[in-house]
């Protein structure tokens, strides 16, 4: 009865085994890609969420500003009249 047990022990080593090394692969997978689409945004100069956000915001200013501008004019004009 030694044998199988032995058998069974020596497969479940050699599974486990082939399962690390598949995590392994699938890891280095994913970082070499994550890398590879890294580079390639990187050399088509997307813009980063933080910068767009920012950009937004500084245009939403504008647009306020500018109301406010056109209002101040249009109360100016009215007052000359």
């Amino acid at each position: 009865m030694e044998a199988p047990n032995k058998f069974f022990d020596e497969m479940s080593k050699l599974m486990t085994n082939a399962m690390g090394v598949a995590q392994g692969a699938k890891t280095e997978a994913e970082t070499a890609m994550k890398s590879w689409m890294d580079r390639w945004l990187a050399d088509r100069d997307f813009v980063t969420r933080e910068e767009f956000d920012a950009v937004k915001a500084m245009a939403q200013k504008a647009r306020e500003e500018n109301e406010a501008l056109k209002a101040r004019i249009a109360k100016l004009e009215n007052a000359e009249k």
